[in-house]
C-alpha cells in the first residue's frame, strides 16, 4: 500500500495550540450551529439538547480516515457510542474541488459503500461554518457534546497517531474513554487530546 506517499500528498496536520481557528473550551457551551444534512434536513445544536452529540470530521481521501474505515475502527466506535444513546454526525467540511468534498448523493454512497449504519447523519459544511466555528483542524477531529450542550471531548479518536492499522488494538479510544466515563456520571479523563490526520480542506 503507497500509504506514505498518499500521507505526504494529503497533508498532514497535527493540531498546534495557537493555530488559525481558535477551539471552543471543553465545560463550556460547545458552539451553537445549523447545517444542511445529508438526507436534506435542517440540523442544529438546539434541537438536540438532551441527547449526547459525537460530531466527526471527515474526508474519505485522507489515510488517517481510511485507516479507520477499513479497519472498521469507526465503524465500531460509531455503534458503541449510539448503543449507549449517543447520536452520531460526520461533518463534511471540504470544499467544493478540495478532497473530500461531497455532495448528499456522494457522502450517503461512501457511507453504503463502508457499511455505516450508525451515523445519524451527514452534515455537508462546504463553507466550513461549523468547521471554523469548533475549530476543526484535521480529519478525522472528534468533539462530544453532552445533554446539556456542554463540550466534554475534543480532539484524536485514539492515543497512536500513525496511519498503520494495526496500531489500533494498542491505542487507548479517546471517544470510547470520553462516553463510558460520561455515562457513568465521571469526569472525562481526556477531556483534550492532539488530533492527527489530513488538513480540514478549507476553502481558501
Amino acid at each position: 500500500m503507497m500509504l506514505r506517499p498518499l500521507i505526504a500528498a494529503c497533508a498532514v496536520s497535527w493540531f498546534v495550540p495557537g493555530s488559525a481557528f481558535a477551539a471552543p473550551e471543553i465545560g463550556q457551551p460547545a458552539p451553537q450551529f445549523e447545517a444542511v444534512a445529508a438526507d436534506g434536513s435542517n440540523v442544529s445544536l438546539t434541537d438536540l439538547r438532551g441527547k449526547t452529540v459525537v460530531l466527526e470530521w471527515t474526508n474519505d481521501g485522507c489515510p488517517f480516515v481510511q485507516k479507520h474505515y477499513n479497519s472498521g475502527n469507526m465503524q465500531q466506535t460509531q455503534a458503541t457510542a449510539v448503543e449507549g444513546g449517543a447520536v452520531w454526525f460526520q461533518v463534511i467540511s471540504s470544499a467544493p474541488g478540495t478532497q473530500g468534498h461531497a455532495d448528499a448523493a456522494r457522502a450517503t454512497a461512501l457511507n453504503e459503500q463502508r457499511n455505516v449504519t450508525d451515523v445519524t447523519n451527514v452534515l455537508l459544511d462546504e463553507e466550513g461554518a461549523v468547521a471554523r466555528a469548533y475549530g476543526a483542524q484535521v480529519t478525522p477531529h472528534l468533539y462530544i457534546i453532552d445533554g446539556e450542550g456542554v463540550l466534554q471531548y475534543m480532539g484524536a479518536i485514539d492515543s497512536i497517531p500513525t496511519g498503520r492499522t494495526e496500531d489500533i488494538a494498542e491505542a487507548t479510544n479517546y471517544v470510547v474513554e470520553a462516553l463510558t466515563a460520561m455515562q457513568a456520571g465521571e469526569a472525562v479523563p481526556n477531556p483534550v487530546t492532539r488530533p492527527y490526520g489530513c488538513t480540514v480542506k478549507y476553502a481558501s
